[in-house]
């Protein structure tokens, strides 16, 4: 394998990796309703900047590796890009 691409997936497994960690961090540190954070909110800016600067990294490591980054969510009244084809439409052939 090649030196250079196996450095830049190693490196796409830390950023998710470390994605993955400060969004559990979050989520572990989130207080319910009516109550403080524990976080102080330079440490929450904080978090939200790494988050920032880990998305446009494996954006640009995707882009490296020739991978396209698909983050626009598609919802669910959007036309989607398969078709279905009913059952019935389709004719029955005899076998030969």
């Amino acid at each position: 394998m090649n030196p250079d691409l196996e450095a830049q997936q190693t490196e796409r497994r830390i950023m998710a990796m470390m994605r993955k960690v400060l969004s559990a961090v979050a989520r572990d540190t989130a207080p319910g309703p009516g109550r403080r954070n524990a976080l102080s909110e330079l440490t929450i800016q904080d978090i939200r900047d790494c988050m920032a600067v880990i998305s446009q990294r494996e954006q640009e490591l995707a882009k490296q590796l020739g991978k396209q980054h698909k983050l626009k969510p598609q919802f669910t009244d959007e036309p989607g890009k398969s078709k279905i084809i009913p059952l019935s439409s389709i004719e029955n052939k005899p076998k030969r």
